[in-house]
């Protein structure tokens, strides 16, 4: 469904399962990235009504899941602590060319955003089976159906406000770098990495 080309490396659970404390606050920090992608593109884009409307609900979910994220890290007896540098989404973010017309530059920002969402989606799932902690197994269960929704949201609107060939073209051209990428990951605490 999400057609990624490279499944996550299995034993990043068992990495993840060590390092609990510091995933949920990886984990934070990505909610908190999301609604702020999601404000940018109001904030660049603000012409494009359903693009906006659809936002301003993502925005709201984001902070949602942020402070559902920062309410376990405070139920385990941590704080949220301070961001880390992202390697996943900086390699991504190296693949499109920058400049070409706002229409371009819209459609790769959503093409990014998707493709963001859907190795979440990847990533919750493996957690949800996975996990032995039964109440965190859950969590990621309930976050993982968001992912899959945000991934195909940001998808069509890529196809809508693109030419369907070009965009398609572009987001296989993605998941190819996007795989290769995620070869040199899988081994650190974090929800991409």
């Amino acid at each position: 469904m999400l057609g990624l080309k490279l499944p996550t490396d299995p034993r990043w659970v068992n990495i993840v399962e060590k390092n609990i404390d510091e995933i949920l606050i990886d984990h934070a920090y990505c909610e908190l990235k999301a609604a702020s992608t999601a404000i940018s593109l109001i904030n660049s884009f603000p012409e494009y009504t359903e693009l906006v409307q659809e936002m301003i609900a993502l925005t709201k979910e984001e902070m949602s899941h942020f402070k559902l994220v920062h309410d376990k890290l405070l139920k385990r007896g941590n704080v949220l602590g301070r961001d880390r540098k992202d390697d996943y989404v900086i390699e991504l973010l190296k693949f499109f060319p920058k400049g070409g017309s706002r229409t371009t530059q819209l459609v790769h920002r959503l093409l990014y955003a998707a493709l963001i969402e859907a190795r979440s989606c990847e990533r919750f799932k493996l957690l949800s089976e996975q996990l032995p902690d039964a109440e965190l197994s859950k969590f990621y269960r309930d976050l993982m159906v968001s992912e899959a929704n945000h991934y195909t949201m940001f998808l069509n609107f890529a196809r809508q406000y693109g030419e369907r060939t070009e965009v398609d073209s572009k987001w296989q051209e993605l998941l190819d770098y996007e795989s290769k990428i995620m070869q040199s990951l899988s081994k650190n605490a974090s929800i991409h990495g």
